[in-house]
């Protein structure tokens, strides 16, 4: 096996762990943030792909930035594993972030936002993100900055609807 190979695998299946872990407790599955992780999840009304389709026509249609979508569920197959289909976007705006990680920069390590798309067991299907009350307490962001990072709730329910 070549290293891009192994090291393919590897991601694919640290993707598989990750989202086994994350997302396997019930508790997860609720619009309130998880206080332990400051993870929000909301249920969708359309399969993963409809979902993600929805998220990236709302976002080209606010002029946000779609960096990439990593499509964990594909990159499971390619070595051979089965995950349910997940998909994280990955999208921001240098207008919106940059004031944020001038005012705390280490919320850099969450910036660019993302967005989680995922099938459940049941075959519902579930949009998950960082709260943003959440990334501004961990950050020790600034009341007048926390619209910066809110929208991802605004995409979050739109796409879900």
């Amino acid at each position: 096996m070549s290293g891009r190979a192994r090291r393919t695998a590897v991601v694919a299946a640290l993707g598989a762990a990750f989202v086994a872990l994350a997302f396997g407790r019930s508790s997860v599955e609720t619009m309130a943030p998880d206080q332990d992780r400051g993870i929000v999840t909301r249920q969708s009304l359309h399969s993963v792909d409809q979902t993600v389709d929805r998220l990236e026509a709302l976002l080209r249609a606010k002029g946000v930035t779609l960096f990439t979508v990593v499509d964990h569920s594909g990159e499971a197959a390619k070595v051979g594993m089965r995950l349910r289909p997940t998909k994280l976007l990955i999208f921001g705006n240098p207008k919106a972030g940059t004031p944020l990680m001038l005012a705390a920069p280490s919320v850099a390590i969450d910036l660019p936002l993302k967005l989680l798309v995922w099938e459940d067991a049941q075959g519902k299907v579930w949009l998950g993100y960082n709260s943003p009350a959440y990334l501004q307490q961990r950050h020790g962001l600034p009341d007048s900055l926390l619209p910066n990072i809110a929208v991802v709730e605004a995409l979050a329910h739109a796409a879900a609807e």
